[in-house]
């Protein structure tokens, strides 16, 4: 089985699926024109815009609590690589080194892209998963389906899209 082809791209913004009203951000080729929707959580948009727009919290965040454990204890990330798209569920992986040992650890994009922004990690998305998403059904219902899911939905949608439309780059 050969290598999978990774391309660079950057976060070049977030915007709301008028649809759904939820958050997406927006990966662009460093080199080329194609680009990559990935929807997200409301949180994890939250992460991102903050760190774009350089604001900053009083208290750290979530993603800033992590990185600031991953300082602590000598973790460096090397990379985050968008790896798979499985039923509409995009995958990544981020790449670190500890103590001279390179390791990669599962995370949902969201929080690889909002981990990569506070350390400036480079971004790699599969050729694989930029075609596939060419072909995403739109219209398929998320997968959460629990309380906790449907709560977080009726957030979303009662967002303005406006609310998001300031994070454009």
């Amino acid at each position: 089985m050969e290598e999978p082809m990774y391309r660079p791209m950057v976060i070049s913004g977030l915007t709301v699926d008028p649809l759904t009203n939820s958050p997406i951000v927006i990966l662009k080729e460093i080199d080329g024109e194609k680009t990559l929707p990935i929807w997200i959580g409301l949180l994890e948009a939250t992460a991102i815009a903050s760190e774009l727009e350089g604001i900053k919290f009083s208290r750290p965040m979530t993603h800033d609590l992590v990185k600031n454990i991953m300082e602590q204890v000598g973790v460096k990330i090397e990379k985050i690589e968008v790896c798979d798209l499985k039923n509409n569920t995009y995958y990544a992986l981020i790449h670190f080194t500890h103590g001279g040992k390179k390791m990669s650890i599962d995370a949902r994009p969201s929080d690889a892209l909002a981990l990569s922004l506070r350390v400036n990690a480079p971004i790699y998305v599969a050729e694989e998963v930029i075609q596939k998403s060419s072909q995403i059904d739109l219209k398929a219902e998320p997968e959460d389906k629990s309380e906790q899911g449907k709560k977080w939905q009726e957030i979303l949608e009662s967002l303005n899209p406006e609310d998001f439309g300031k994070y454009k780059m």
